[in-house]
């Protein structure tokens, strides 16, 4: 082979690779920002589809759908607000179809729909903005679980863990709700950051906070190589108290020993609390109130048990009330005007105060949102592991 043969074999060989790796690219386009949060608090919203029909932004602060405009380069766009500071969950409806918006690395973690996260923030920092305080760490744990299986926590600890070595620290269990993993009270109710800016105003005392899968058939089922089931269709019925007590079981017979033998917990009630938000919050009344042994601090975030369901289950708690308010520090019920499950909780607490156990409640505007869960924990958090 002459010298010219082998320039034309390397050229050729490089166009192939060249071609090869464009191939290997993904499609490529006009830089696309969105959203982009403006100074007057409207926010822009754009998505690149030159060959789609319609596109339209679907957020959690607007009542319904608002249809964007195509540009000449083929980017929708649209232009809403002002909006309220917080975090709201938004996608896009790209010719009927509901997609995330992939010039966005802020996601909503959950396992039915995946919607991706817009920060507006305010004039002053709120209470879940990343602002110049000390931080906690965030740690992803995986414990021997029911059935054989593994399960997964998102553990929170709090600034200054590691250098404090001999310090034990009171620990926190919140859970999501339904649908929800163990990820989204990190990563859409910024609970790290909460705790950080609350303990850096000196309104809280440290705490560990674990935040655990709520969904235990849905783990087994995944890792046994079946169909995850549908969710329960009544929130009182046989198949969710019996996911419900699955739950309990597996927190109080794993969780909590996997947590107390990892980190430096203090392993008395009185140093351990409990709290959830929709289904999260009904496992976190009936696992407290089946283990009154175990927690002595109990949030209910938008969630409620029925009449029913406590003089059925958990006689125990309304017959000897004295006893009852002499073991919880704390029982906190809490819920938005708008949120579906206003009445149940409403009743929840009207049925409380009638058996003569004592709460605290805090009913907000809105509904059944992330935005009305910052809030919650916001205030819960500085009431819990008061002497």
């Amino acid at each position: 082979m002459n010298q010219q043969q082998i320039r034309r074999f390397w050229l050729t060989w490089a166009i192939i690779c060249l071609y090869n790796m464009a191939l290997a690219q993904p499609p490529r386009g006009p830089l696309v920002v969105s959203p982009q949060v403006n100074a007057d608090k409207t926010v822009t919203f754009r998505y690149q589809a030159p060959q789609a029909k319609s596109v339209e932004l679907s957020a959690q602060f607007e009542k319904g759908p608002v249809p964007m405009a195509k540009d000449a380069q083929g980017i929708w766009s649209v232009t809403v607000g002002p909006v309220k500071p917080d975090i709201y969950p938004y996608n896009f409806r790209v010719d009927g179809i509901s997609v995330m918006d992939p010039a966005n690395v802020a996601f909503f973690p959950n396992e039915r729909f995946k919607a991706s996260l817009v920060d507006v923030p305010g004039d002053q920092p709120l209470i879940h903005a990343m602002r110049d305080v000390p931080h906690g760490s965030i740690n992803y744990e995986y414990y021997p679980s029911m059935e054989g299986t593994t399960g997964s926590l998102v553990v929170y600890t709090p600034p200054g863990y590691d250098q404090k070595s001999k310090q034990k620290y009171p620990v926190y269990y919140l859970i999501s709700g339904t649908t929800d993993t163990e990820e989204t009270f990190f990563k859409v109710g910024k609970t790290n950051l909460i705790l950080d800016n609350l303990l850096a105003e000196g309104k809280v005392n440290p705490m560990i906070i674990v935040m655990p899968y709520g969904n235990i058939a849905a783990r087994v089922a995944e890792q046994k190589g079946g169909s995850k089931p549908a969710d329960p269709t009544v929130r009182d019925g046989a198949d969710a108290v019996k996911r419900a007590n699955d739950f309990a079981t597996d927190l109080v017979s794993n969780v909590i020993p996997y947590v107390e033998a990892t980190y430096r917990a203090i392993p008395n009630r009185e140093n351990r609390a409990i709290g959830g938000f929709s289904r999260g919050g009904g496992q976190t009344l009936r696992t407290a109130f089946s283990n009154m042994d175990k927690f002595a601090w109990v949030c209910a975030y938008s969630s409620y048990l029925s009449p029913q369901e406590m003089d059925g289950n958990f006689s125990q708690i309304v017959a000897k009330p004295d006893q009852t308010n002499k073991q919880l520090k704390l029982l906190w019920v809490s819920v938005g005007s708008d949120d579906f499950l206003y009445k149940g909780t409403v009743e929840f607490m009207d049925y409380l105060k009638a058996k003569k156990v004592n709460y605290k409640s805090l009913i907000t505007d809105g509904g059944h949102t992330w935005m009305n869960v910052k809030t919650y924990v916001a205030a819960t958090t500085p009431l819990l592991f008061q002497p």
